[in-house]
């Protein structure tokens, strides 16, 4: 990872990933830990920590081992009120503030838990007390509906981490992108949401496309995510759930991927797709 001021927030200790979840089933403490070294020292600026529907028990042992294995601090990452409560009472604040992972419209009760400890939320607003957003607008409505809530626990702008929601660009026949990028730009033109920031969890932006792309016969790593981090980036969005071994880059103006990315937002429906399969043939 190349890109300053984008921040990553390491991926790997999550229950839906095959290797981990088989770490967590062996009560193996020890490969958990490594993982979370390895993530720290490869550039991660936060842990994500997800133990699935395990029990608060095992996800504060989780949580407690982690932050003996590294001092970065951590995403308690849970839509589980009962285990996002026990993630944030273990929690060792020496290490700074905690993201909470995640606290939607449909889950403002979680706001509650910032009385006991206080924690950078990430804010999901991709769905709306109505059902998934389809437009910029409803996405740009969810996120002011999430922000005054925010302000109602005294919660500061630069400690909001908005997610927006992304989908794999290579299957994105419905406008998401044009969605995503849409609301962030709402809001990064709207004064009342100054000081923000913005995430998205960067591995399912790419899933089952090619990891690599060859230009002028040389393979170039993550080019469609560089992409898209060179467009959103300006907008707001600093942080990302993903991996500190992929290569991403901001790209000039001419680049492959960026002409492919910015095609795609023009583009609707299966033509989308088209471009996407073109670029990777």
């Amino acid at each position: 990872m190349s890109i300053p001021n984008l921040h990553i927030i390491g991926e790997s200790i999550n229950d839906s990933v095959p290797s981990t979840c088989a770490f967590f089933d062996a009560g193996d403490i020890d490969s958990i830990k490594l993982l979370a070294k390895s993530q720290a020292d490869g550039g991660a600026s936060y842990i994500d920590v997800n133990v699935g529907g395990r029990s608060s028990d095992f996800f504060v042992t989780i949580i407690s081992e982690v932050q003996k294995a590294t001092e970065k601090p951590l995403s308690i990452d849970t839509p589980d009120p009962e285990l996002a409560a026990a993630g944030l009472l273990v929690y060792d604040d020496a290490a700074g503030k905690p993201i909470l992972n995640s606290i939607s419209p449909l889950r403002l009760e979680m706001f509650e838990l910032y009385k006991s400890k206080p924690f950078r939320p990430i804010l999901l607003i991709s769905e709306s007390v109505h059902g998934s957003c389809r437009t910029a607008e409803e996405t740009y409505e969810a996120a002011r509906l999430m922000l005054l809530e925010a302000h109602r626990f005294g919660i500061p702008n630069d400690d909001l981490i908005f997610d927006p929601g992304i989908a794999p660009i290579g299957s994105d026949s419905e406008g998401n992108l044009v969605r995503l990028m849409g609301a962030l730009k709402m809001m990064s033109e709207d004064k009342d949401f100054s000081g923000f920031h913005a995430s998205v969890g960067l591995s399912n932006f790419t899933v089952m496309l090619p990891p690599k792309r060859k230009v002028n016969g040389m393979p170039v790593k993550s080019p469609l995510e560089s992409a898209f981090l060179t467009r959103a980036m300006p907008l707001g969005l600093d942080y990302v759930v993903g991996s500190v071994k992929r290569n991403y880059n901001i790209l000039s103006e001419g680049d492959e991927a960026l002409a492919c990315f910015d095609e795609c937002l023009k583009l609707s429906g299966f033509d989308s797709i088209i471009r996407v399969r073109k670029f990777y043939k």
